[in-house]
């Protein structure tokens, strides 16, 4: 068994882990066409843009979960271990042991790890948006009971509010009853019976929880009271924030009563309560009445569940058994293995901390110090001096001396541009690195060289490779500034793996520290202690000192990152101005307690203007044996990209590596970057020495023949017989093809006589005409005639003699059935251009989709013509064959088939699939709030008046979101102007959006202080002063302190000077004037309004069509959006709604007049037949 690790182990990474040096790429996420999450973390994006499927598919209970998912379902616990091997009677001394094959192993440890995944998805899923908050509502008749008391929700109501609105939106809105309760000392109910989920109903809930106010005590028991006494309900969300007034016996005991012989799931929750009795008493209650608990704590992020933890038991037992299959690796277990297995008890396989991972040999012995043996660079500087383009070896430079653009000149008698021809002959064309087509000679010797040399920097960069992987430089890359800081993990997290961190950090002390200047070890948790109080010297004795106090270190508490990056900064690097080659080396095992951009913006903050760099270095581990629950949870994948963000930050590097080896590391990455620019370089001058010798392939054939080959050649070809050339046409010869030409054309009358006739009884040879006239009758033959309507010739006898008659008819030539219903294209790829922009391109008159001009032409129309005789109109007599429809009070006839009606159904069902897709982007991400930003050049105008101070905080999340997604991915010149009183401006111009400007943009943006009044003229001013300025971007939540006139007026003096669009934002406006005034001031600069009004409602509507089909014009119902992008939208989706609703009918009308025809057509043939 210890000949299979090394096989076994690699086989077993290659499934679940990258290989050394290879990049980790995110796969977990789904595509939302076109709307990716920025760096700026926006989860309430990405959990409003996720697919609803996925939360209903999780939306099961936790143990019926486990029932599906678990190890023992899976069939991967002990005893099918065990299973797998065979006992062998060892014959030396009477024991028994088992013997296990290789594949036996690799198959059930990669399960294992596809398990461990699997449970890491599910604990992802549940800490995720309000679940973590409330925990997973289950039921489809739902009552939810609120603690409103003064003592839990007084000074934090709002907060309390916005996540109650998050519930509804994530999760209660997909119940198909609900019934909402608060409680203090008395209950409010918003309605007497439960009701069904619509938009209304929503709506009305949203509003109900913002009109929440504190009440007295919590009354627990009577608002249980009242609401058992409902039947229908089959689940309870009872959501508490302080000590119910009632012990949990009586509360259990009540339930119990009221509900028996009555399935009623009972959930409790307990939001942000710091005290632990609420708690005790609401889980007890759970407990008795076999329901479930929630328990979720703000201050610390800490949650307890009866879901999460499950989840998390199962997972612990998979990382056990994964150590029991590293110790068959290894040999650890031998004898005892059998009985332990065969006992079947996971307790007494538990391996404590101490020895689940073996120590080194002389672990805890004294440093061995080296003394490094080169000056140590990262990639990055080391590459300036040995890259590519350093080195001179770039493709480019060694051809551009013998590289010449096309000539290209004007010639006057030509009248046109000219390219000259030689180079393109006598040199190979090759492209250039900038796109442009350029004429190089190529001379073979000097590309073999080259070539050559590329292989020997490719070699090169392959040690520095190898260099990289090896020793201390595996687990942290190249330390090479000089005053260096370490920050150590020792969370609870890593107690498993204390020994693997104690030993990272002797072979950095080892073998890189001792050529720094200065040097500190920070190690922290929830507490933070460091090595020495300030940066000290890498003496020999100040090294032994370290790595002493390095094996007292303890795991304990969670991962305040932040706080040990705060102490190095403002205690170690306090003068961090006045030096140069500074770094902080973060190893850590997981994500911070704090949100990953707090900590990117305190790193750009004090990283500016000074060299100091935060570099990671992320440890992966296997398993997570906690007893208690992680305050943040992530996966791999995101734990890796929240520190590559971190990193970017702060001007750093990222190094991934685990067990098994280096997953992702930015020193390597940039040499294999440089390796493949080689292997190119090296593949292009290939194909230009192949391109060089097929052409010159043919030339030396040619320059291979004598001149008196070439004489023979000339003489046989000379010899060989020639095609004579055709004669040229005489006039009679002419004559009879034009007569052939039109012999099918006019049969009807009588033959026309020839073209040429001989003037008398005696043939004589005609003339010979000008090659002018033979030019164009030829041209006349050969034009290709118009096609005529065939022509069918009878012949008969006639009644007198033997008299032949003959009867010449016309056919019409056969018209070709134009399709009814166009076939319609819609690009999948979202254009950034407003809606009236893209509905001139794609509208459904655009498309030709229009059902009236379909369907119903001139002819269609029903008509009654007047008839003398009988003295009155009457309709035609098939009248009665085609349906009649009446259209804008004009009745039309149906002249169409159902399978013309099918297909115009399928092509407006596409068109509004794709129309509603649309919608959905557009009330997502920055655009739900401020809109589409359409010009090159804007500048934002942002409202910071006292009645934004409510709403200044979701502004700056908003306006930070749309900086990322819209002005930097579009590389977008911005600026910010905030106005109230008076007039703040970020910049004096427009400024590109680089990283640098975007941070410093939002770094600006988190100074806001609500105050004063609303001077939107003055800000126009300022922004109408910028040069280069489109388009004017202003949010606002009211109307301006000056007269709204008086800024039309203003503004229109100022366009007549300067032409600059003016979009205005309603931002939580209900006044009708202000969102006028706003209206009015777009539309006279030639701008959008916008307003964020009803997108939840709208995403509902939108979801719900996409998912349940076009079926009711009129449910799902749109919000009535009063912005001008989704306005228009909403329009031509209710057009195209209506116009698929009387299609439909259409068909139906059509189907019945058939059926009735077919039934008369039977009944009249039974009466034939009697």
């Amino acid at each position: 068994m210890r000949n299979c690790r090394g096989t076994s182990g690699s086989n077993a990474t290659s499934l679940k882990r990258h290989k050394s040096w290879q990049n980790v790429s995110v796969t977990d996420f789904e595509d939302d066409n076109g709307l990716l999450v920025t760096n700026i973390n926006q989860t309430r994006d990405l959990l409003r843009l996720k697919n609803t499927s996925k939360l209903f598919s999780g939306l099961k209970a936790t143990d019926n979960w486990i029932q599906v998912y678990g190890l023992e379902s899976k069939h991967l616990t002990l005893d099918d271990l065990t299973k797998k091997g065979n006992v062998i009677l060892d014959a030396g001394d009477g024991t028994e042991r088992i013997e296990f094959t290789k594949e036996a192993i690799r198959e059930f440890e990669t399960q294992l790890h596809a398990a461990i995944d699997h449970f890491d998805e599910r604990l992802q899923w549940l800490l995720q948006g309000n679940r973590k908050m409330f925990g997973a509502v289950q039921g489809s008749q739902t009552g939810v009971l609120i603690d409103v008391s003064d003592i839990s929700y007084g000074p934090r109501l709002h907060d309390f509010q916005r996540d109650l609105v998050s519930l509804i939106d994530e999760q209660l809105r997909y119940m198909k009853k609900l019934y909402l309760i608060s409680f203090g000392t008395k209950t409010s109910s918003l309605w007497e019976e439960p009701q069904e989920i619509n938009v209304n109903v929503l709506h009305e809930a949203r509003q109900w929880v913002q009109e929440l106010r504190p009440s007295g005590g919590c009354n627990l028991l009577n608002a249980l009271k009242k609401v058992l006494t409902i039947k229908e309900l089959d689940s309870l969300v009872i959501i508490v924030g302080s000590c119910p007034d009632q012990a949990s016996e009586i509360l259990s005991d009540y339930v119990r009563q009221c509900t028996v012989g009555r399935k009623l799931l009972v959930q409790t929750v307990t939001y942000d309560c710091s005290s632990q009795v609420p708690l005790a008493v609401l889980k007890k209650m759970a407990d008795e009445v076999g329901g479930r608990y929630h328990c979720y704590s703000a201050k610390s992020e800490n949650c307890d569940s009866s879901d999460i933890s499950p989840v998390l038991h199962e997972r612990q037992k998979a990382a056990e058994l994964l150590s029991i299959i590293n110790e068959i690796y290894e040999g650890r277990i031998a004898d005892s293995l059998f009985n332990l297995m065969k006992d079947g008890s996971m307790e007494c396989l538990k391996v404590s901390s101490t020895c689940s991972l073996p120590k080194p040999p002389k672990h805890e012995s004294h440093l061995v110090i080296q003394i490094p043996d080169s000056l140590a660079k990262n990639s990055a500087a080391w590459l300036k001096t040995n890259g590519l383009k350093a080195k001179k070896l770039n493709l480019y430079q060694v051809l551009a001396p013998n590289a010449f653009s096309p000539v290209e000149e004007y010639v006057p008698l030509l009248q046109k541009t000219v390219s000259s021809t030689l180079h393109e002959k006598a040199m190979m064309q090759f492209e250039w690195h900038d796109g442009t087509i350029k004429n190089v000679h190529v001379d073979p010797p000097i590309l073999y060289d080259y070539q050559k040399r590329l292989s020997k920097m490719v070699k090169t960069y392959e040690q520095r490779i190898d260099w990289l992987s090896t020793a201390s430089r595996r687990i942290w890359g190249n330390v090479g500034e000089k005053r260096v800081v370490v920050l150590v993990d020792t969370s609870k997290t890593n107690t498993m793996y204390i020994i693997h961190i104690q030993h990272s950090l002797r072979v950095l002390l080892e073998q890189q520290m001792l050529s720094k200047d200065f040097f500190n070890i920070i190690a922290f948790g929830s507490d933070v202690k460091a090595f020495q109080p300030e940066m000290v010297p890498p003496y020999p004795e100040n090294l032994q000192s370290a790595w002493r106090w390095i094996l007292t270190l303890p795991c304990e508490g969670t991962r305040n990152v932040m706080a040990a990056i705060r102490r190095a900064v403002e205690v170690d690097f306090k003068e961090k101005e006045k030096y140069e080659s500074q770094g902080l080396y973060l190893f850590t095992t997981g994500i911070p307690d704090q949100e990953t951009y707090a900590v990117s913006s305190y790193m750009a903050e004090v990283g500016a203007g000074c060299d100091l760099q935060l570099h990671v270095c992320l440890f992966s581990t296997n398993s997570l044996l906690l007893e208690d629950i992680p305050p943040r949870y992530a996966s791999p994948n995101e734990t890796a990209a929240a520190f590559k963000e971190i990193v970017w930050a702060a001007s750093g590097r990222f190094h991934w590596f685990g067990e098994t080896g280096i997953y992702e590391s930015d020193d390597i990455s940039l040499l294999l970057s440089e390796i493949e620019k080689a292997v190119n370089f090296s593949h292009k001058c290939g194909l230009l020495v192949k391109s060089l010798k097929h052409r010159a392939g043919s030339q030396q054939v040619d320059r291979l023949i004598t001149e008196e080959d070439q004489t023979v050649l000339e003489k046989q070809e000379k010899k060989r017989p020639q095609k004579l050339p055709s004669p040229k046409p005489t006039v009679l010869s002419l004559a009879r093809m034009n007569l052939r030409d039109h012999s099918v054309g006019d049969r009807s009358g009588s033959k026309k006589a020839l073209l040429w006739r001989p003037p008398s009884a005696r043939a004589e040879i005609p003339p010979v005409r000008s090659m002018t006239d033979i030019f164009v009758a030829t041209k006349k033959y050969n034009t290709k005639s118009k096609r005529h309507p065939e022509t069918s010739l009878s012949l008969f006898y006639t009644d007198r003699g033997k008299n032949v008659g003959a009867i010449y008819k016309k056919y019409s030539n056969p018209k070709c059935a134009r399709k009814l219903v166009p076939k319609v294209l819609l690009p999948l790829e979202e254009e950034i251009c407003s809606s009236k922009e893209w509905l001139c391109k794609f509208s459904i008159k655009k498309l030709k989709l229009e059902l009236p001009s379909l369907i119903f032409g001139p002819e269609t129309k029903h008509a009654k013509h007047m008839v003398e005789c009988l003295g009155k109109k009457v309709s035609a007599k098939y009248c009665d064959i085609f349906p009649q429809v009446e259209m804008h009070g004009i009745v039309k006839h149906l002249q169409v088939s159902t399978k013309d009606l099918d297909d115009y159904i399928e092509q407006m069902e596409r068109v509004l699939r794709r129309y509603v897709q649309r919608l959905q982007w557009l009330l997502s991400g920055s655009q739900r709030l401020f809109g589409l930003i359409l010009e090159a050049n804007v500048c934002l105008l942002i409202d910071t008046s006292g009645s934004m101070d409510c709403s200044l905080e979701q502004v700056t999340k908003e306006l930070t979101s749309l900086i990322w997604e819209q002005l930097r991915k579009n590389k977008t010149r911005f600026n910010l102007i905030s106005f109230a009183e008076d007039v703040d401006i970020w910049q004096e111009s427009l400024t590109e959006a680089t990283n640098e400007s975007c941070h410093d943009a939002v770094q600006w943006l988190s100074m806001f202080q609500a105050h004063g009044n609303t001077s939107i003229l003055k800000a126009l001013q300022r922004a109408f002063a910028l040069p280069d300025i489109e388009a004017l971007y202003v949010l606002t939540d009211g109307k301006p302190d000056t007269s709204c006139s008086l800024v039309l007026k203003e503004i229109e003096m100022l366009m007549k000077k300067h032409a600059v669009k003016i979009h205005t934002i309603s931002f939580n406006c209900t006044d009708r004037r202000a969102n006028d005034f706003l209206k009015k001031l777009a539309s006279q600069t030639g701008g959008r309004y916008h307003r964020c009004h009803g997108d939840m409602d709208g995403q509902l509507a939108a979801h719900r069509l996409l998912s349940e089909g076009f079926r009711d014009e009129d449910d799902p119902v749109f919000p009535l959006f009063e912005g001008d992008d989704l306005k228009k939208l909403a329009g031509e989706i209710a057009k195209g709604r209506r116009y698929l609703v009387q299609a439909r009918s259409l068909k139906s009308l059509l189907e019945k007049k058939n059926s009735d025809k077919k039934d008369h057509s039977f009944q009249y043939s039974c009466l034939q037949r009697r």
